[in-house]
């Protein structure tokens, strides 16, 4: 059922962001005055399509499912003899060159459009996430060092201000590509508001790959370890536990969330351990042996240990809707944020700062489509809209064969009032195709290299 939802999921997302990429092109150069002969969605051999309108355009689903195409009027792909004057006009080169770079660039648009529209419409509904109250890892880590403390709501990263987890820890990795030190505006219980700065040093090692937020010691503050249900027949019962029971220790280890308590049950199967507890204000010691049970995990099946409790684990959630225009304009800070820092990865990756592991593919993609399908529809159509963004800057890259490439023609042409030699073109183009084809292996091998 999962691998069903996840091929949904995946086709849906990239199914409907190729259309609508296409559909730019199409609607652009129909503006324009050129002829359309082809929409297709998916590249090689056609396995279905119908013409319609007075062009009689071929409207076409190709075999290969990654990718799509607008075929209009144009000389280099034909012989145009015989053709009534009425259609020459309308053939692609014979039009100015500020038509072909607006048909060009209307694909990479619609991409950003329709994240505007998307974000734009989450923003206006509001979505329920965590809010961006903390917590510090115990030990030795930046947060703490710097003076964080468990508890402390963040309301500001770097003067931007932030009200859920998910703006958090999007300032935290902007901090990190850019290796900025962290400036956090922090309310605090007790103090009122405070500032903590966590150093550039502390950012400059991250694995971006990797929970940012996490390798500095921060994470989702949840509430305090309350038992909420006991299983009848547990071992929970059989030792004692009780609802509304505070957890506050384990074998002398305190645990600070049911996280952490989850954590040290889990690592526990098959001994016995002492957990301490408050039971109506009164400290109480029980000794419960946590059954040994299999579990899958990612790495295969391991044993753990489980108890039959279940425990508090929902941080503080919120939801912040926003008014039409704030919306619209939060969700166009959103996409220029995200096509900026897109790009700067991009710049570390080419320059070696970061890792080529991060180059994904299809595999991944369609990974993440159904786990963002399976939390909800929000989560599903905020994945949607950064897929879609994506599309939009990798198009924008000026690499022959890509739309970018194509506009890198044309600016040199607007530049020198010549239009590239041919020549030159087509072993742009042959080059073009071997850099594209290189990127998918390395997308399609650190897919495969994630799942072993």
């Amino acid at each position: 059922m999962n691998f069903l939802q996840t091929a949904l999921a995946f086709i849906v997302c990239l199914g409907s962001l190729i259309v609508f990429h296409e559909l730019g092109h199409y609607l652009v150069a129909r503006w324009c005055g050129v002829k359309v002969l082809r929409f297709s969605v998916g590249m090689g051999k056609v396995v279905w399509s119908r013409r319609f309108g007075p062009d009689q355009t071929e409207w076409a689903i190709s075999a290969l499912p990654l990718g799509g195409y607008v075929k209009m009027l144009d000389a280099r792909e034909g012989e145009l003899a015989g053709l009534p004057e009425a259609d020459l006009k309308r053939e692609f080169t014979r039009q100015n060159v500020w038509k072909r770079i607006a048909i060009v660039a209307a694909g990479p648009a619609a991409n950003f459009l329709i994240a505007i529209v998307l974000f734009a419409g989450l923003f206006m509904h509001g979505i329920e996430e965590p809010s961006s109250k903390v917590s510090v890892h115990a030990g030795d880590n930046a947060a703490a060092q710097a003076g964080l403390r468990s508890g402390d709501v963040i309301t500001a990263v770097n003067e931007q201000p932030v009200q859920v987890w998910s703006d958090l820890r999007w300032q935290f990795i902007q901090s990190a590509i850019d290796k900025h030190e962290l400036r956090l505006a922090v309310e605090r219980a007790g103090q009122g508001r405070v500032s903590v700065t966590v150093p550039a040093s502390a950012l400059a090692a991250l694995d971006l790959e990797g929970d940012v937020p996490g390798q500095l010691g921060v994470g989702v503050s949840r509430p305090a370890p309350v038992v909420q249900q006991v299983m009848p027949g547990s071992p929970a019962e059989r030792a004692g536990l009780r609802e509304g029971d505070l957890l506050t220790a384990v074998d002398g280890v305190a645990v600070a969330d049911g996280i952490a308590f989850i954590d040290i049950i889990r690592a526990s199967a098959g001994k016995t351990v002492q957990v301490a507890l408050l039971r109506g204000g009164q400290p109480l010691i029980l000794d419960v042996a946590p059954q040994a049970e299999q579990a899958k995990t990612g790495k295969g099946t391991v044993t753990v240990g489980k108890i039959g409790a279940y425990v508090a684990l929902l941080p503080d959630m919120i939801n912040v809707p926003s008014s039409p225009i704030a919306a619209v304009g939060k969700a166009v800070a959103k996409v220029w944020e995200t096509c900026t820092m897109t790009l700067k990865m991009i710049g570390k990756m080419i320059t070696g700062e970061a890792s080529l592991k991060n180059v994904t593919g299809p595999i991944t993609i369609a990974d993440y489509a159904g786990q963002t399908a399976r939390m909800g529809a929000a989560s599903y159509l905020s994945f949607i809209a950064f897929i879609s963004i994506s599309l939009g800057v990798m198009n924008l890259l000026p690499i022959p064969v890509l739309d970018g490439g194509h506009l890198l023609y044309y600016s040199l042409e607007v530049l020198t009032g010549r239009s590239v030699p041919e020549r030159v073109g087509e072993i742009a183009q042959r080059l073009g195709m071997g850099l594209l084809l290189t990127l998918m292996l390395l997308a399609v091998f650190n897919d495969v290299a994630r799942l072993l």
